[in-house]
């Protein structure tokens, strides 16, 4: 039979293990409790998320029209500073400021009395230089005088027409005329003014149609193509967009700034569009595509990637058998183009989702929502400028 100091350390080692199990099971209901409590917390902190406020539309899809923008200048189709060859006294204006004329209608005439008396005097000398020369015909053919004598009478006669041409050619040079169809400008001259050989007396622009030069980059130059829509938009109107094609490409670049310089014309029968005039043009390239579309305003960046909210509606009901509110759900997407105040997205949503547009810093995943659409952001695929 074994003593007491025998059997001492077994009873010892009984006691310690079942010290530590004592202690691991109140350990792990202290934690399991305090896991409860935790737990509990969280579930009322999610019960008393409050609903936010956002305006939200569904996704719907839209043709859109790749296009290549740009800015350009008008031009006249034809447009010239007109000027006198020679110096003179202003005698007449046969023009007002702003006038259509046509091609070789008398604008402007200097004072041309004495050499307008000159071709007087040849034209009398002309005529009696053909009577003679009919004269010197009829006796010819009766072998009155010689072949040289007649000779001579014809070669004075037409010297003599000759001077009377010379002497018109310097009587029309003081008459200026328009040389193609135009609108002239402001006409500041007035009778009695001298002008000078070479000083602008009046502009005449042809305005219907007007071309606008814009410069397109290199990288663009494979998708434009004579013929193609270009679609101009003006400050001025901004209300009235007006539609041209392009009509020439330079062939080649701009070795500073690789750009290549474009023309492309646009009827102006109304004549509102003037030349100099600044104009954003946007040309059509390609065919239509169709996209889903949203405003810029629904997208939110971070680090991770653009995303949108989803308005996703609740199947559970409240206390009051309710349908609860929607809630708030976060998914990433991918947007392409961007046209005016819209975006395209590529993937990430579908047709006929609900998205948040505007509240989005306010809610995160699961945030209740309240939709109150009474004021959208903008969704307009060409906003136009609003006055300051």
């Amino acid at each position: 039979m074994k003593s007491r100091s025998e059997r001492k350390p077994s009873t010892t080692k009984r006691m310690i293990i079942m010290g530590i199990f004592v202690g691991g099971f109140l350990a792990l209901l202290i934690a399991w409790n305090l896991f409860g409590q935790y737990m509990a917390s969280q579930a009322a902190l999610q019960a008393h998320v409050p609903p936010q406020t956002v305006t939200s539309m569904k996704v719907g899809k839209d043709f859109w029209q790749p296009e290549r923008t740009s800015v350009g200048s008008l031009r006249a189709a034809r447009g010239a500073d007109l000027a006198f060859d020679v110096s003179g006294l202003v005698s007449a204006v046969r023009v007002k400021s702003g006038e259509e004329v046509k091609q070789g209608q008398l604008l402007v005439e200097l004072n041309a009395d004495d050499l307008i008396a000159q071709r007087r005097q040849l034209e009398a000398n002309a005529v009696l230089l053909k009577t003679n020369l009919e004269r010197s015909r009829q006796q010819l053919a009766y072998k009155g005088i010689s072949q040289a004598d007649f000779d001579s009478a014809e070669a004075s006669y037409k010297a003599a027409q000759a001077g009377v041409a010379q002497q018109q050619a310097l009587i029309d040079k003081r008459q200026l005329r328009a040389p193609f169809d135009g609108r002239i400008g402001i006409v500041s001259l007035n009778p009695g003014s001298y002008v000078n050989s070479g000083d602008v007396v009046m502009t005449l622009q042809q305005v219907d149609p007007v071309f606008v030069d814009l410069n397109v980059p290199q990288d663009s130059l494979a998708e434009i193509k004579v013929g193609q829509t270009a679609i101009l938009s003006l400050d001025a109107f901004a209300e009235h967009p007006f539609i041209g094609e392009v009509t020439a490409i330079s062939p080649k670049l701009d070795t500073a700034t690789r750009n290549v310089q474009v023309e492309a014309s646009v009827p102006n029968p109304d004549k509102m569009l003037k030349p100099g005039m600044f104009a954003n043009v946007a040309i059509q390239v390609g065919q239509q595509q169709e996209f889903l579309t949203l405003p810029q305003t629904a997208i939110t960046f971070n680090p991770y990637g653009e995303t949108v909210f989803l308005v996703k509606p609740s199947d559970k009901k409240d206390a009051q058998g309710k349908p609860e509110k929607p809630t708030a759900q976060s998914v990433f997407v991918t947007t392409g183009l961007k046209r005016g105040d819209q975006i395209a997205v590529l993937s990430g949503i579908q047709e006929g989702d609900e998205v948040v547009t505007s509240g989005q810093l306010k809610i995160k995943n699961g945030t209740p929502l309240i939709i109150d659409n009474s004021k959208q952001p903008p969704n307009d695929p060409a906003p136009t400028p609003q006055e300051q």
